[in-house]
C-alpha cells in the first residue's frame, strides 16, 4: 500500500461562496481532481415540528448534508469530467430504516443518496462513476456524542458501545478505516470500474436481520 500525502484547509460548506472558493483553490493547487469523496453530517435530534426554531434546524441540517454537497460536486464537476474521475458521497443506513425525531438527517441523507443515482445516470456516459456509501454505527465523535440520549444504555462508554454493537450481525461498531476501505474501492478505476449509482451498505449486518426477531 503506498502512503498519501497532502493538506488539510478548513472551509465552512455550509457557506456556498466558501465552497466555490474552496473549489477554486484546491484546483489552482493541485491542477485538477480525480476523486471527491462528500462526507458531510449534521445530526440533532428533534421532533417534526413547524416552530421557527425547529424549521431552522431542518433547514440547516438540509443545508450542510445535501445543498452543500451538491455545490461543491458542480463546483469541481469539470475537472471531475476532464480526468474521469469519481465521485463517492457518504450517507446512512438510515435512508433505509429511520430513528424517531431524526427526521431532518435522514431526509438530508436521503436526499443526497437519491442525487448519487441522478448524477451516475447523468454523467455515466462522460466517464464519470457517482456511488453512495450507507455506513451503519461507526466509533466517530459524532457517534459517540450521540449514544449520551439513552437509546443504548446508560453506562459509561465503552458498555453503550458494546450495547450498540450487540444489535448488528457481526457484533460490533465499525471502525472509520472500514468506510476508508469502501471509499477506497468505490475510488479507485480498476475494482470498481463497472459500478455506478449504486448504495454500498456498510454496516456490519445492521440491516440483515429483522428489529422484531
Amino acid at each position: 500500500a503506498s502512503e498519501i500525502g497532502g493538506h488539510a484547509s478548513g472551509v465552512d460548506i455550509a457557506d456556498y461562496d466558501a465552497c466555490d472558493k474552496f473549489a477554486q483553490q484546491v484546483l489552482a493547487e493541485h491542477g485538477g481532481v480525480d476523486v471527491l469523496v462528500n462526507n458531510a453530517g449534521r445530526s440533532i435530534r428533534r421532533s417534526i415540528d413547524l416552530s421557527h426554531d425547529r424549521f431552522h434546524d431542518f433547514e440547516r441540517t438540509m443545508q450542510l448534508t445535501y445543498f452543500a454537497v451538491v455545490r461543491l460536486t458542480v463546483a469541481l464537476m469539470a475537472s471531475l469530467l476532464e480526468r474521469g474521475g469519481h465521485v463517492v458521497n457518504i450517507s446512512s443506513i438510515g435512508v433505509l430504516t429511520n430513528a424517531p425525531r431524526f427526521s431532518a438527517y435522514v431526509a438530508s441523507k436521503s436526499a443526497l443518496e437519491a442525487f448519487s443515482r441522478c448524477a451516475a445516470s447523468e454523467f455515466a456516459d462522460r466517464g464519470i462513476t457517482v456511488n453512495a456509501i450507507l455506513p451503519g454505527a461507526v466509533d466517530t465523535p459524532m457517534l459517540r456524542a450521540g449514544l449520551g440520549r439513552g437509546h443504548a444504555g446508560h453506562g459509561d462508554m465503552q458498555e453503550r458501545l458494546d450495547n450498540l454493537a450487540r444489535r448488528t450481525v457481526s457484533g460490533k461498531v465499525g471502525k472509520p478505516e472500514e468506510i476508508a476501505h469502501a471509499i477506497y474501492f468505490l475510488a479507485d478505476s480498476q475494482q470498481s470500474s463497472f459500478m455506478t449509482g449504486q448504495a454500498l451498505v456498510v454496516d456490519g449486518g445492521a440491516t440483515a436481520r429483522l428489529s422484531t426477531e
